[in-house]
């Protein structure tokens, strides 16, 4: 228990340069606490000790701000970077070494039984306010940009963003995209929308217009 502990923290102060001592990381981060009461909580549910495992993750929700229910599978030195507002739902496994920033739902579409939520591979970055809904994956070492909304499943290597998202770059390489893939230059569906609606009333405009010297054209004749 104390090793995965240790580990946390370490994962913590590797990746957020906000991150000053081991002790502050240990007892002030609302994410290192939330998992470190999902640990209990999910070994009591394990264990069939459904109402103290449930009783332990809601009032982590409540301290926290973050809701792991107590039968999601959470792999090692997982890092929840600020927290609030993140759900991570029952059937859901991450693996190791998966940065998760706030406001993200590993959740189910109310369609599946059994097994409803994600899994999340190994070495995966997951933006804030992205939501992944349904019981797919995402593949190993992939990014899901901020505010996406992932509806299917994600191959390795791969970043995906947008409402619903797509894949636009895989191993490295862009995939039928020109924008730049950072976490502040990120497609604007909604704008894109609009361009393309624009650009096709210009173009039928122009068509009108045609038709219209068309037709006084025959007139003077």
């Amino acid at each position: 228990m104390f090793d995965r502990l240790r580990e946390d923290v370490n994962a913590v102060r590797d990746r957020d340069p906000a991150a000053r001592s081991f002790i502050e990381v240990m007892l002030l981060y609302p994410g290192v606490k939330a998992i470190r009461m999902h640990r209990r909580a999910h070994f009591f549910y394990e264990h069939g000790w459904l109402f103290l495992a449930r009783w332990i993750s809601q009032r982590a929700a409540r301290k926290t701000g973050i809701e792991i229910h107590p039968g999601a599978k959470i792999g090692r030195r997982l890092v929840i970077d600020h927290g609030t507002g993140i759900v991570i739902g029952e059937t859901t496994e991450i693996g190791d070494d998966v940065l998760i920033y706030q406001g993200v739902t590993l959740g189910g579409t109310g369609k599946d039984t059994g097994k409803r939520h994600p899994t999340i591979g190994n070495n995966v970055m997951i933006s804030a306010g992205a939501k992944v809904l349904g019981p797919f994956k995402i593949g190993d070492n992939s990014r899901v940009a901020a505010g996406a909304v992932v509806l299917e499943e994600v191959p390795p290597n791969s970043t995906v963003v947008g409402v619903p998202a797509r894949v636009v770059r895989q191993n490295g390489k862009k995939v039928n995209c020109s924008e730049s893939l950072d976490q502040i230059h990120i497609p604007d569906p909604v704008k894109n929308k609009m361009e393309c609606l624009e650009k096709r009333i210009r173009e039928l405009e122009k068509l009108a217009g045609v038709e219209e010297e068309g037709e006084t054209a025959d007139e003077d004749i």
